[in-house]
């Protein structure tokens, strides 16, 4: 990792930032308008170090997000080398839904920076495209999902994954959920018996 000034981060000043995001994830995954002083005092680090690490509320939700984000999609390369392709992407749906409910401040938080823009111009939404691109090419290989099933197809297949409450048992509202569209983009796989 490197400073602001481009040189090798000290290893105490690397540990402090780490510590940031660490406390920033968990604060922001409950509430999107927490007190930056907040996440600095958990931290264990004054409110300077915390805004020369992160010069604004943005900076800091930008990294939280995307290193979420960059998890979840390294998830599904680790899932499609260990699994079977329909078990990959049900494994991996199940971790999008984990994504949904439990980072529901920080998607809050996204959306209030990036405003109302299109799905596309969404921090994030590349990665996650490529990483349903390649589970549906995956199982369209393997045969385990209808033939003609496009990535869009999919997008809107799953897109009610953003509304699962999260205050009421949303562990089985999602496995419900997930399995119904598995079962939807596994109908008519030639690769299923």
């Amino acid at each position: 990792m490197e400073s602001i000034n481009g040189g090798p981060q000290r290893s105490d000043a690397q540990r402090n930032r780490e510590r940031i995001l660490e406390v920033a994830l968990a604060e922001l995954s409950r509430a999107v308008d927490v007190p930056l002083s907040l996440i600095a005092r958990k931290a264990g680090v004054g409110q300077g170090t915390l805004y020369r690490n992160f010069p604004n509320r943005e900076a800091l939700v930008l990294e939280v997000y995307g290193h979420e984000v960059r998890l979840l999609t390294d998830a599904a390369t680790e899932l499609l080398k260990t699994r079977t392709p329909d078990q990959a992407l049900r494994a991996w749906l199940d971790q999008l839904a984990r994504f949904a409910v439990a980072k529901a401040g920080l998607s809050e938080a996204m959306r209030q920076i990036v405003g109302t823009a299109d799905a596309p111009a969404q921090p994030g939404y590349g990665p996650v495209i490529a990483a349903i691109e390649a589970l549906v090419a995956a199982n369209h290989e393997a045969g385990t999902i209808r033939p003609g099933l496009t990535v869009d197809d999919f997008v809107l297949a799953i897109a009610g994954i953003w509304q699962i409450d999260a205050r009421g048992d949303w562990q089985a509202q999602s496995a419900r959920f997930l399995d119904l569209v598995m079962d939807g983009v596994c109908a008519g796989a030639p690769g299923r018996g």
